[in-house]
């Protein structure tokens, strides 16, 4: 079993951040996981959405150590269906049942794959996810981001998305 998982989080699949992602995806040898094509709804404090794709997505990223969140930068913000997600994740926070499971997020170490219109991913967009990432008790790995203002372009793009996907390898943990 590869050592990560992506999940991917945008307006279009085969967008800029989609082909993006599917490189270093394809260079990694791992699963891409579109948030958007699944069941997902906004969290409720009453946890009335237990019946939605969410809880068994979770328990299925819980098992890798190394997670990639893969959005593009919409006006300083990650998409909507990554919003959703990273709410999602205080269900098994709040839930005394699920409690255990959210503690398997501690340790692992997760990553941000972005593209924009800058030649850098804004500090604001990166802190949501340093923070949370440090709420959850994971590691911030790094980040991959490429300025895609008039597109995504193999020639100029991929050597970002090759070095990224070294970096998630040299942090792999050893055999299983």
């Amino acid at each position: 079993m590869p050592d990560a998982i992506a999940l991917f989080a945008s307006a279009r699949r085969h967008g800029n951040t989609g082909r993006f992602m599917d490189r270093i995806a394809a260079q990694l040898g791992i699963e891409v996981v579109d948030l958007a094509a699944l069941r997902m709804a906004a969290y409720d404090y009453d946890h009335g959405n237990r019946c939605d794709d969410f809880e068994p997505l979770m328990r299925r990223v819980l098992e890798y150590p190394q997670l990639i969140f893969a959005s593009p930068v919409y006006c300083y913000a990650v998409s909507p269906p990554m919003k959703v997600f990273f709410d999602r994740i205080t269900d098994f926070l709040d839930l005394p049942e699920l409690r255990d499971e959210a503690r398997r997020l501690r340790g692992k170490t997760g990553y941000v794959v972005c593209t924009s219109i800058y030649d850098a991913a804004p500090p604001s967009f990166l802190g949501a996810f340093r923070d949370n990432l440090e709420y959850f008790g994971m590691r911030f790995g790094g980040v991959a981001h490429v300025n895609c203002a008039d597109g995504y372009h193999p020639a100029r793009h991929d050597e970002a998305a090759f070095a990224f996907a070294r970096i998630v390898e040299d942090v792999a943990p050893g055999p299983k």
